[in-house]
């Protein structure tokens, strides 16, 4: 490390230290809760804070206040903080809100609306339990939630504990949880970005998942204040990115996969949605272009998860609210969700790895 990185880092480190951890009144670095400080050539700087699980929920202003104490140090020019549970051997469980049991958290995004992205992280959490894991799907997309249309859920509302935290609604073997249960559908979302981001964090922290092997953020379309708040705030175990054929959302994806590599998120592979229609005789359209997502993965080094074709009977089940990997297991679109979801698992498990230890003899 240069001097001016060493400079740089020990500032931060001194905002940070001056902080008090809620336990004990130590300063965060003094008590060991700040974790992988790391301070960059370009001024990016990130770390992890890690929480007691037991009282997790002291903690998240303090990640708030340790984020804004290292961006105000001169020099630096992004942060992000992630907020851990640590668990200790002997602790018993206590049942809270927020993600600390769940064993992976992977965020479906699209830069670009209108690419089926809600489609595709519906079928693909079916696809998940289907493969025997316990899931969850999350519809993070604020200002239009499709869950409520592509579930079946309807007018159902998750209950309120008497400490004040939700439990998910149960549908198609998931466990679901969207803005779209707790408003009005017919009122419109005219929400700031401050009222937005307020909002994630209340369904990632407030809501009682349990104990999930995955956990599936439906993030909406976009590189914005909502996305950022995610990923400074949850662990990822990855991204998949959701994209159509054509050129126009090719740009965006662009955009998408640069906001996740810059933020360290793996970026577990890209799926191409629509990427062609296939008439009764086997004949192949490609109506939005031919091969554009694959090729945009290939171009930054990003791994290709697969297609998924243009089909009546994938349409037809959204609209009715019974997701065709759930209902039709058999039917191909829904073996090929399948196949993506073991692919995005095996590279989820393989960019998680952590390094082998090092025995000097």
């Amino acid at each position: 490390m240069n001097n001016r990185l060493a400079d740089l880092t020990e500032r931060v480190k001194a905002r940070l230290n001056a902080i008090k951890d809620p336990i004990g009144g130590k300063g965060l670095f003094t008590s060991g809760r700040v974790k992988g400080l790391d301070a960059r050539a370009d001024g990016k700087v990130s770390f992890t804070i890690e929480a007691p699980a037991d009282v997790a929920e002291l903690y998240a202003p303090v990640r708030d206040r340790a984020e804004a104490a290292a961006r105000s140090v001169d020099g630096v020019t992004s942060v992000t903080a992630v907020l851990t549970a640590e668990t200790t051997a002997n602790a018993p469980a206590k049942s809270t809100g927020g993600v600390g049991r769940v064993k992976q958290i992977i965020a479906v995004a699209s830069a670009k609306g209108g690419v089926g992205k809600s489609t595709v992280a519906v079928n693909l959490a079916c696809a998940f339990a289907s493969l025997g894991m316990k899931t969850g799907l999350l519809d993070l997309d604020v200002y239009g939630p499709s869950a409520p249309t592509l579930l079946g859920t309807g007018a159902k509302k998750p209950r309120m504990r008497e400490d004040k935290l939700l439990e998910p609604l149960e549908a198609h073997g998931l466990k679901t949880m969207s803005i779209g249960y707790l408003v009005d559908p017919s009122s419109p979302m005219i929400w700031r970005g401050a009222m937005a981001t307020s909002a994630v964090r209340q369904m990632i922290d407030e809501v009682v998942w349990g104990d999930l092997d995955v956990l599936l953020l439906d993030l909406p379309p976009g590189t914005g204040d909502v996305q950022l708040t995610l990923v400074q705030r949850v662990p990822l175990a990855g991204a998949v990115i959701v994209s159509t054929p054509q050129e126009m959302a090719l740009a965006d994806v662009r955009r998408g996969l640069a906001m996740f590599e810059k933020t360290r998120a793996p970026i577990l592979g890209v799926i191409e949605n629509m990427a062609y229609f296939e008439t009764p005789d086997g004949q192949r359209t490609h109506i939005f272009g031919e091969g554009g997502a694959k090729r945009v993965a290939a171009d930054v080094g990003a791994p290709f998860l697969g297609e998924i074709p243009i089909d009546v009977a994938l349409r037809e089940s959204c609209d009715v609210g019974a997701p065709l990997v759930a209902t039709q297991p058999e039917h191909p679109v829904s073996k090929r969700f399948r196949e993506i979801a073991a692919a995005a698992l095996d590279n989820a498990a393989r960019m998680n790895k952590p390094a082998p230890a090092i025995r000097i003899k």
